[in-house]
This record gives structure tokens, C-alpha cells and sequence, in this order.
């Protein structure tokens, strides 16, 4: 197959030499076992190399547990690192448009890149910014017991609400409580410091889940919350009742496992990074107007895929403790492919705005509607579209996680087992496609 999509003559040196070399990496790749099988896309008058393997490990809990916060629709870490190590340097802007729970922004943190990122959902600021800027166990220990203080001062729950005691002992309802009205009123005084908006990151990620790890009675796996009814059906089936469960305990613990892994080389560059690092809660069609113009190096991202992810729903707990109005975040939730490409073609614009001459965009999307959509194919018309210069695809084959698991996925007949990345260029202007 001829991997060469684009005349040579007009590609300045090191943009041929730095791009042959990643499409020889990637078809002689072989780092788990398995060679890389080499495919074709066809457009109307593009050609595009696919490469399928296994880029990234598949296993468990194999990246920096910083990153171990619950959110939905998340790709692992070693995602964003792969294309970070090889399309970026230290001090090199790298940007998610679509950070949700931050794994791009942090991963690039930890590789002594320069994060920025956006979000529509305001959750998304409040998972990202505290990683950035974690305390010390003694720091968070210290705060806790100074909560748990106001705790003990209100023996009653003043009022409970019929749907949080489907989650939650009321005890635990109770602690949840002082703590949800301690973090909303330091914010609302201005007082709220790092050490706060840490607890309040650690406890949004503890507030459901299917182990003791977690404030609620047993329920679906963390990354989303079910509606108080299928709560409650859940409860009459398993014949469960809410236990007590030890807020603060539980937030100590989380806080020590997240730091765990943390070197002091980590906690140097995370210092490194924040100085420079910029989060805006915008959509990502307007990040043009948050960010400085030809400044990013690679943009690492994954946007929502059609409908299939109900956000609203899945963090209406969250939003609830964080005091946000979930109905009024403006979420994308695209039911025919051509409004999803049309918005996508919109956020590809303002990429190319903000990307540097030669810059990267690696765009991760996945299998839809049972398989019968693949949603690379749109995203290189969107690519193109916008005036990027699409280079390659690259399929990661790979297991499914836990979380697919316990939904009894077994297969791409129920899901999404394999990353899809379109990788995008901006041209500089002597670069050309070839005609075909």
C-alpha cells in the first residue's frame, strides 16, 4: 500500500522526516505482541493509511492513579500520552476541547506540557484544576475534621429528600449534606482554597457506586448515576437498605489513593503546568474565543458520540452536590449523524484557529449504533471540511474495561471496544493534498 497521501515537494524537510518516521513507527509496531495490520480509507478523492493494533495497554490501573476519577465516556490515559509523546514536546500547549473529566490536561501536565482545556459542563473545571494543585494528606485530614465538626453539631437532617435516601443512610445523607452547604458557601464567600476544592473533587467522584469504597448502598458503576426510581427497583431487587457509610473516612482514603502514586517529579511538573495552564467552561464550537490564537502544538480529544451518552442524566448527583443546574447545561445531543458532523466541522474551525503551522489534532470516536456508524468517516469530511489536512487513522484494538463488564458487554455488537483516532494536520501554507 502506498502510505504517501500527500506531494512531498511541497512539504518542508523536517515535516517529511518527522512524518515518515510515525508512519514507519506505527506499521512496524509490534510492542505487545501482535504486528500491525495495515489497512485503506477511501473518500471520494482521499486515500488515508488505517493502522490496527494494540498501541496502548488494555490492562487496569497501568497509568499515574491521578487519573482514577470516575466519569463517563472516558478514554484511558495512555491515549492522550501516546500522541503526546510523539507529537508534542516539553513546554508545548496541548489541548482538549472536550476535557470532561480531564485525562488530557492532566496526562499533559505530567509529561511537562502545558494544558488547557474546555467544557461545557462546569463539573468539568472542578475535576481538572484541584489535580493541579493536590494538598497534602495531613492538609486534608486537618480540613476534614474541621467539617466533621459541623456535622456533629446537626443531629437531625432537616430535610430529607425522599430521592437522596434511596442513595444514602440518613446519617450519611446528613454528613453528605453539611459538607455539600460548607463547600457551596466557602465558594459563594470566596474563601474556598485548594484544599477544598480537592475534597469537593474527591467526594463528586464517591458519591454513587457498587462497592463500600462509596457513600450509597449498592448501585451501577461510578460513572453515572441511575434516576431515584430505577434506584429504587435496584434496592427491591437485591432486598438492600442504605447503610451508614463514613463520608469523611471514605474521602481520606480516595484522597490517599490518588495521590499514592504521585513522585516528586510529578508534583514538580504538576507545579510547572499550572502556572501556564488555562480550563474555560465553553463549548467547544467557541473555544476561539477563550484561547489564543496559532498557540497549540496538539489537540487530544473526544467528543460526544451522537446521543449515545445521556451527560445530564449521568451527573445529575453530581451536579446536585456541586450546586449546578444540570438542565441548564447546554449539551450536545446529536440524534441525526448530519447535525453531529456539522458540529463537528464547527469545532474543527476553531482547532484550525488555534493549532500552530503544522500543528496536531488526534480526534478519538468510536463504533455507534451497534457498529453500523463509524464515526471516523464523518469526522474526516468534518476535518477536511475545516481546512485540516487528515493524515492517517489509527485503530486501537482493545478489551473491554470493567465498567463494559459489569454490563455483560462481551462484544462490538454492545459497545465500543476499540479507540478510532483521525489524525489531523494544519497545513502550512506551501503544503498541499494530491490530487487524485
Amino acid at each position: 500500500m502506498n502510505q504517501t497521501l500527500f506531494n512531498l515537494n511541497t512539504i518542508p524537510p523536517l515535516t517529511v522526516s518527522d512524518e515518515a518516521a510515525l508512519h514507519a513507527e506505527l506499521a512496524a509496531f509490534a510492542e505487545f505482541g501482535e504486528e500491525t495490520v495495515i489497512d485503506a480509507w477511501h473518500g471520494e478523492d482521499l486515500e488515508l493509511p488505517v493502522y490496527i493494533n494494540e498501541f496502548w495497554t488494555a490492562k487496569q490501573r497501568q497509568a499515574n492513579p491521578l487519573h482514577e476519577i470516575s466519569y463517563r465516556a472516558c478514554f484511558k490515559p495512555q491515549l492522550p500520552r501516546f500522541f503526546i509523546d510523539r507529537l508534542s514536546a516539553p513546554g508545548d500547549i496541548v489541548l482538549d476541547p472536550f476535557m470532561g473529566r480531564g485525562t488530557t490536561p492532566i496526562e499533559a501536565a505530567l509529561a511537562q506540557r502545558i494544558p488547557w482545556g474546555g467544557d461545557v459542563s462546569p463539573l468539568a473545571k472542578r475535576l481538572v484544576e484541584p489535580r493541579l494543585t493536590p494538598p497534602s494528606n495531613d492538609e486534608v485530614e486537618t480540613r476534614l475534621k474541621e467539617i466533621k465538626k459541623l456535622c456533629a453539631a446537626k443531629s437531625v437532617l432537616d430535610a430529607a429528600d425522599p430521592d437522596l435516601l434511596v442513595f444514602y443512610n440518613a446519617n450519611t445523607l446528613r454528613d453528605l449534606v453539611v459538607l455539600r452547604e460548607y463547600l457551596i458557601q466557602r465558594e459563594s464567600d470566596g474563601q474556598l482554597d485548594s484544599i477544598d476544592a480537592w475534597i469537593r473533587l474527591v467526594a463528586t467522584n464517591r458519591l454513587t457506586g457498587h462497592s463500600t469504597g462509596f457513600f450509597s448502598v449498592y448501585t451501577l458503576p461510578p460513572n453515572q448515576a441511575v434516576t431515584a426510581d430505577r434506584q429504587r427497583k435496584i434496592n427491591a431487587k437485591r432486598e438492600q437498605t442504605p447503610p451508614f457509610r463514613d463520608v469523611f473516612g471514605i474521602i481520606e482514603k480516595k484522597s490517599k489513593q490518588l495521590m499514592k502514586g504521585l513522585r516528586d517529579e510529578d508534583f514538580s511538573a504538576l507545579e510547572r503546568a499550572r502556572g501556564e495552564a488555562q480550563f474555560h467552561t465553553t463549548s467547544a464550537d467557541q473555544a476561539a474565543a477563550h484561547f489564543a490564537a496559532e498557540s497549540v502544538s496538539l489537540v487530544v480529544t473526544s467528543p460526544p458520540f451522537l446521543d449515545v451518552v445521556q451527560y445530564a442524566q449521568d451527573n445529575w448527583l453530581r451536579c446536585w452536590f456541586n450546586g449546578i443546574d444540570a438542565s441548564a447545561v447546554p449539551m450536545w445531543n446529536c440524534r441525526r449523524v448530519e447535525d453531529w458532523t456539522a458540529s463537528m466541522t464547527a469545532v474543527m474551525e476553531q482547532l484550525k484557529q488555534l493549532l500552530k503551522p503544522n500543528g496536531w489534532v488526534a480526534f478519538e470516536v468510536g463504533e455507534v449504533r451497534n457498529g453500523r456508524i463509524k464515526l471516523e468517516n464523518h469526522v474526516v469530511r468534518a476535518g477536511v471540511e475545516a481546512g485540516l489536512e487528515p493524515v492517517l487513522i489509527l485503530i486501537n484494538q482493545q478489551d473491554f474495561t470493567k465498567t463494559a463488564n459489569c454490563w455483560g458487554v462481551s462484544n462490538n455488537t454492545s459497545g465500543t471496544n476499540t479507540n478510532r483516532i483521525v489524525l489531523f494536520r494544519k497545513c502550512a501554507s506551501n503544503r498541499q493534498l494530491t490530487e487524485r
